[in-house]
């Protein structure tokens, strides 16, 4: 037996004992976390909840919907983020296309709050320089936001097509349908 075949048996049976803790430490981490975002996402469905209910009763002001979507928005981004830990404890791989898809729908939650500030702007009673500088700086904002959203889709439609049966498949939640 050569040197290096000690070196490589040696490794092999030290190896699985710390590989084993490590994996251990790392799953019973990741469970925590989980833990902490599944509280985290049914407190924030619980706030949006009860904005819906206090909103209710203005049901014509646009403010109400735009919170509720954002709130919701904000659940579903917890949830594909939980989905990603989930993916990663089981596979024991990280993958790209759940951050994609968080950054997808962070983009969308920032388009809503852009446009209900803007939309506000009218009765805020500012002078028309300053409506005219807010303007520009949220139209540039919102075509950046275009295009990140284009690369995001684009990106995960190729990430799937490069997916073993990803031309037939669509993913949603991570599950086949």
């Amino acid at each position: 037996m050569t040197t290096s075949n000690i070196n490589v048996d040696e490794t092999a049976r030290v190896l699985p004992g710390p590989r084993r803790l490590f994996r251990g430490v790392e799953h019973a981490l990741y469970l925590a976390l989980g833990v902490l975002l599944c509280l985290t996402t049914v407190m924030a469905l619980a706030g949006a909840a009860v904005t819906l209910w206090q909103g209710l009763g203005e049901w014509t002001a646009t403010e109400t919907v735009f919170a509720v979507i954002d709130r919701l928005l904000f659940v579903l981004m917890l949830i594909e983020i939980l989905h990603t830990v989930q993916v990663s404890v089981e596979d024991g791989a990280l993958s790209g296309e759940p951050f994609l898809v968080v950054g997808l729908i962070a983009s969308i939650r920032r388009i809503l709050v852009i446009t209900l500030e803007s939309s506000k702007v009218s009765q805020q009673g500012i002078g028309p320089e300053e409506v005219d500088r807010m303007f520009r700086t949220s139209m540039t904002e919102l075509g950046v936001l275009a295009v990140l959203i284009l690369v995001m889709v684009a990106s995960i439609y190729v990430l799937r097509r490069a997916q073993p049966g990803g031309s037939r498949a669509v993913l949603l939640g991570g599950r086949v349908t």
